[in-house]
């Protein structure tokens, strides 16, 4: 028999969101709200996680297959008729085990410690058939309120649409709806539930008061902070913000700098000895490696940074990877499938897409690189341009190693430029360069004597001149 599982209450509709998206996949630091009270609960111990859905259900099922495979799995909730109904549909498909934890999929910043002390508070108390979390809010509106008998022993919850005087309006400690419970109590409260309330409904806060009439409820405090409940667009940035200063304090203990306030996923990657600046995103599968820098104002989507590269303030780099030592921006954009190499640079304002600049090659002014591969050593100057889009399909510039190309130059794709070969300045090259060769594809200068003084007498313009 399995020790521990855990029931998920997700099948809310969420209408408070006011969007197509199911609540549990809006995205908290770049995961789907569900993903935390899953990941939680799983690495409490939970062997066997059951995650009640109902709106958007074939999306929820998808992603939690796809996240988590068979150790999670759903059972549906078509019929909303409470939160004692969601946890009873749970029941046929939970195995044999001792005890579950039960929790709710909108509580992304529930901490595994209080999910471990409750199991543990539970174990503890051979006669006590349920334990739950409780907290003391200022303000305890809208949550079941937590009623004690004159030993201090919990006789029940009492949501907040039956509080039935000012007495019980003033207790301020609530029941946030996280429980850990023997399964055989459990199923038999469940079944027992009747709608005896203002909303109708089958209330899970009733299998509390069951509880203390079979040996008691053991109530684990906890911080109001980790308990909180997401249920509108204000509440998921409120708790997005505490997750990233979580993500932030986690990292700068590993030995990682964190200069600011920069918003890290929960999926990103960042090892000791990088430094990451004020107002900096690191997004999705992105991996910093140590020694990197990432300075204020970038953004990185699913990047590999490795050892020792520098990113300069304000780039933009999405599904690309920078070599060891690197160096790129200010102010520069790696497009996806872009691949820098050890020691190489990608300056201001250069923007790089599907290309491949290897080691120690530069870039570093006003450039538009798509659909290239760089050589070693090579030099690409200020302004320019692999012009790789001819209206229908896309075209590939290769430069070999030590290529030097001048500045304002366009290299029309598919060319090819041979190891050493030179572009003159100004050059539109629309054939293959050999190596070492000098290539010049520009009009020939020509210069007319007196034609600008003719000119602004013609158009009634006065020479412009400096004292």
């Amino acid at each position: 028999m399995l020790k521990l599982a855990a029931i998920i209450l997700a099948a809310g509709q969420g209408t408070r969101m006011k969007s197509a998206t199911p609540k549990m996949l809006h995205l908290l630091a770049g995961r789907p709200l569900i993903y935390y009270s899953v990941r939680a609960a799983l690495d409490a111990g939970a062997t066997d996680v059951v995650v009640v859905v109902g709106r958007g259900a074939n999306d929820v099922e998808s992603y939690l297959g796809a996240t988590f495979g068979k150790t999670v799995r759903t059972a549906s909730q078509a019929e909303q008729r409470g939160t004692g109904h969601a946890a009873l549909m749970a029941m046929p498909a939970l195995g044999e085990v001792e005890n579950t934890l039960v929790l709710y999929g909108d509580t992304p910043l529930l901490e595994v410690a209080d999910l471990k002390a409750l199991a543990t508070a539970l174990e503890g108390r051979p006669d006590a058939p349920l334990a739950l979390m409780t907290c003391v809010l200022e303000d305890p509106t809208g949550y079941g309120r937590v009623l004690r008998d004159e030993k201090g022993r919990v006789l029940c919850i009492r949501e907040h649409r039956d509080l039935r005087n000012e007495k019980e309006r003033a207790i301020t400690e609530v029941n946030p709806g996280v429980y850990a419970a023997r399964l055989p109590f459990l199923r038999e409260a469940l079944a027992k539930l009747t709608p005896n309330n203002a909303q109708n409904e089958l209330y899970l806060t009733d299998v509390v008061e069951a509880a203390g009439r079979k040996g008691g409820a053991v109530a684990v405090p906890a911080q109001p902070t980790t308990l909180t409940g997401v249920n509108d667009r204000a509440q998921l940035a409120a708790a997005e913000a505490v997750m990233h200063r979580r993500i932030a304090e986690r990292l700068a203990r590993s030995g990682v700098t964190v200069r600011g306030e920069p918003r890290i996923d929960e999926s990103v990657e960042v090892a000791p000895d990088a430094t990451i600046h004020a107002g900096v995103e690191l997004r999705g599968r992105t991996v910093i490696k140590s020694g990197v820098t990432v300075d204020v104002g970038c953004v990185l989507t699913d990047a590999i940074i490795d050892t020792g590269a520098t990113v300069l303030p304000y780039c933009v780099i999405t599904s690309s990877r920078v070599g060891p030592r690197a160096r790129i921006g200010p102010f520069a954009h790696l497009r996806p499938e872009s691949d820098i190499g050890e020691e190489a640079h990608v300056g201001n304002f250069v923007e790089t897409k599907k290309t491949v600049m290897h080691a120690r090659s530069k870039a570093n002014h006003l450039a538009y690189l798509g659909d290239g591969e760089i050589g070693e050593a090579s030099n690409v100057g200020a302004g320019t341009i692999f012009c790789n889009y001819d209206g229908f399909n896309k075209h590939k510039t290769t430069l070999g190693r030590g290529v030097f190309i001048g500045s304002d130059s366009q290299l029309v794709a598919p060319v090819t430029i041979g190891d050493g070969a030179y572009v003159a300045t100004g050059a539109t090259v629309t054939q293959d360069v050999p190596p070492d060769a000098l290539a010049i594809g520009r009009a020939r200068q020509e210069n007319k004597p007196g034609y600008a003084a003719k000119l602004r007498i013609k158009f009634g313009k006065k020479a412009t001149t400096t004292k």
